[in-house]
């Protein structure tokens, strides 16, 4: 049995393939604000898979997800758009407006939550967010500029000097402006994480492409990796439908 799950964000596509929920394809692309016209040139592709039933996270307004949702038709499938709820399999939600919450955040929680631990969860995307939970209550969580979004808007707005592409992996003072603007830009985040687990020992888990450069160093929390983190979210809240 193949299904298709698909993760619609601000600016990239991002599907896998399962089979018996084992990942057999995955593929990510920049959709450049259009995701529907990008999943119309996959949708022949998937037409040949065979697939049973398609799950969907997407951060888009009503009007693209009707787009996609008239293209995912053609596949004959049922389609089921994850939506945050109040309470869902027992996780409570933090937000007072759970539909204000983003959908692959609660995702990601929902992968991970129990009623044993309290975590935090830490997503490094294009926004660097962070969701804490006691037991299976949503604490809420921090929304943050991520490394690239910093330093892009550091080069707008700082007259004369050019900030080309350098490496996050110092924290030692800069001995030049790029150097101090990247060491900078890195603590500042590092340390955030670090005041945010100091409130209260929490299980680290840290998703998204630069989840390994994070845990580097934030080896004294025993952080975890997982890279599939909103694909274990929304399974389980297919399953759980």
């Amino acid at each position: 049995m193949k299904e298709l799950w698909l993760d619609v964000g601000n600016t990239r596509l991002k599907y896998w393939i399962t089979k018996n929920k084992n990942i057999i394809e995955q593929g990510a692309e920049l959709h450049l604000q259009s995701p529907a016209d990008l999943l119309l040139g996959l949708i022949h592709h998937f037409k040949s898979l065979g697939l049973t039933r398609a799950g969907i996270s997407s951060v888009q307004d009503k009007k693209n997800n009707d787009r996609i949702s008239k293209i995912l038709k053609r596949l004959n499938i049922p389609v089921t758009f994850a939506k945050v709820h109040t309470e869902y399999a027992g996780l409570h939600c933090g937000y007072d407006e759970p539909s204000q919450l983003g959908i692959d955040r609660w995702l990601q929680v929902l992968a991970v939550a129990n009623a044993q631990d309290n975590i935090c969860v830490i997503s490094c995307g294009t926004a660097l967010t962070i969701d804490l939970t006691q037991g299976l209550q949503h604490l809420g969580g921090y929304i943050l500029p991520n490394l690239y979004l910093q330093r892009d808007s550091l080069i707008q707005n700082t007259k004369g000097i050019k900030i080309p592409d350098a490496a996050f992996e110092e924290l030692s003072p800069g001995r030049n402006t790029i150097d101090a603007v990247h060491h900078g830009i890195f603590l500042g985040l590092l340390s955030t994480i670090e005041k945010v687990l100091q409130q209260q020992p929490r299980k680290l888990i840290l998703t998204g492409g630069d989840a390994p450069l994070f845990a580097d160093f934030l080896k004294q929390y025993q952080p975890i990796i997982e890279p599939d983190l909103l694909l274990k979210g929304l399974q389980f809240y297919i399953e759980n439908q």
